[in-house]
């Protein structure tokens, strides 16, 4: 389709201008340039079908800025999808007025704060936004906070649970938000866990609101100081659970397996679990069911005896089996000097190996959720707030 010829002179006079970024409004029919005199506008007047016109505005834009006249070409969306553009090309694809062109240049390693700059002013999204503060160039650039403050005015907009809680994630990273900010997001966490999953991503041992160490965390710190200076990664994430921030991570996920609105947000709990007490577990994911993994966790402590001693009974009157050989030397250490911490390294044991085992037999069907989920879960889920229970008395 020809362009009309007023249309023609005002695109070529934009583009001989150099812009720095074009975007097309393509519900309004207007071409938009960025230049370091600000922005210029071009109002198209198409003489036949809007989308047909609009192929060939860009067309023309693209024979200009790449040679090409096909617009965006179909090799070069591939390359932007795989990452394979070069660094020098980005600032080509930022002047074709192509959405999936921006797409390609956030997600770009060689990113730099100006071109960031540029593309959100040619895209400005929540997507691109998350992509920009993932790179750690950007999110420490003047344009971090910018994105943030983007990103938390959207937040009530967004649907998906694991956009929500990237999202969270992503405008925690320091410097990003004002203490008065992050405080109103924690708020607002009370009635949206998958907030409190992004809090608990962001920042596990420096929540708002930190709740007091567990009574006891002095004296243990104060039985296992050999092993701390001996370098024992199981006795420094016993002290550190039962220090402030780890009561406090601990609360919150428990506030978050209590009422989880579907199984991603359930999923991303077991994640932090798994990944808090991977010390524990260096091999990652288990993949077991609830009760092969309660017998793991009384197996790995030496135990065989209830997790807590009976009503009214001192902790360190809990009766249980000499250590077996199969106790590693780690855990042996730590109970010789502390031998009460036996509850604590089972409950700690099997909170690091939650996984997709713990929920397959229970939900076949991945689009359960709701009440009707959390019912389905109670088999796990109990067991599972019992052993943090533990960890917090």
């Amino acid at each position: 389709m020809e362009l009309a010829s007023e249309d023609k002179l005002r695109l070529n006079v934009l583009l001989a201008n150099q812009p720095q970024a074009i975007r097309i409004d393509e519900s309004r029919l207007i071409v938009y340039g960025l230049s370091q005199r600000g922005e210029a506008k071009v109002v198209l007047n198409p003489s036949g079908a809007a989308d047909a016109y609009l192929r060939a505005v860009k067309e023309l834009i693209s024979g200009h800025i790449l040679g090409s006249p096909g617009g965006y070409p179909v090799y070069l969306r591939r390359w932007t999808r795989m990452g394979q553009m070069r660094d020098q090309s980005l600032e080509q694809l930022l002047m074709l007025g192509e959405s999936e062109a921006v797409v390609a240049v956030v997600g770009s390693p060689g990113l730099t704060p100006e071109l960031a700059r540029r593309a959100w002013w040619a895209m400005e999204d929540a997507e691109n936004a998350r992509r920009m503060l993932a790179n750690p160039t950007i999110a420490a650039s003047d344009m971090g906070p910018m994105l943030a403050a983007y990103l938390v005015e959207y937040l009530p907009f967004e649907t998906e649970h694991e956009k929500m809680m990237e999202s969270v994630r992503l405008v925690l990273q320091p410097g990003l938000l004002s203490e008065e900010t992050i405080l109103d997001l924690w708020r607002k966490s009370a009635r949206k866990q998958a907030y409190l999953v992004g809090f608990l991503r962001a920042r596990p041992d420096d929540l708002p609101d930190q709740p007091k160490p567990r009574a006891d965390a002095e004296a243990i710190a104060e039985a296992l100081a050999d092993e701390l200076r001996a370098g024992n990664a199981i006795a420094g994430l016993l002290v550190r659970v039962t220090s402030a921030g780890g009561q406090g991570f601990m609360k919150t996920l428990s506030a978050v397996l209590a009422k989880p609105p579907n199984q991603e947000v359930v999923s991303a709990s077991f994640d932090l679990l798994r990944g808090y007490f991977s010390v524990l577990r260096p091999e990652g994911d288990p993949n077991l069911t609830i009760d092969a993994l309660l017998a793991d966790g009384q197996a790995f402590a030496g135990f065989d005896g209830p997790l807590t001693p009976p009503e009214g009974a001192p902790a360190d009157s809990i009766s249980r089996d000499p250590v077996s050989d199969s106790v590693s030397p780690s855990v042996r250490r730590i109970l010789k000097q502390l031998p009460e911490a036996t509850p604590d390294l089972a409950a700690m044991r099997v909170l690091s190996g939650t996984g997709y085992g713990l929920i397959r037999p229970l939900l076949p069907d991945p689009a359960t959720l709701g009440s009707l989920m959390r019912r389905k879960l109670t088999p796990v889920t109990e067991p599972l707030q019992a052993r943090i229970a533990r960890l917090l008395s």
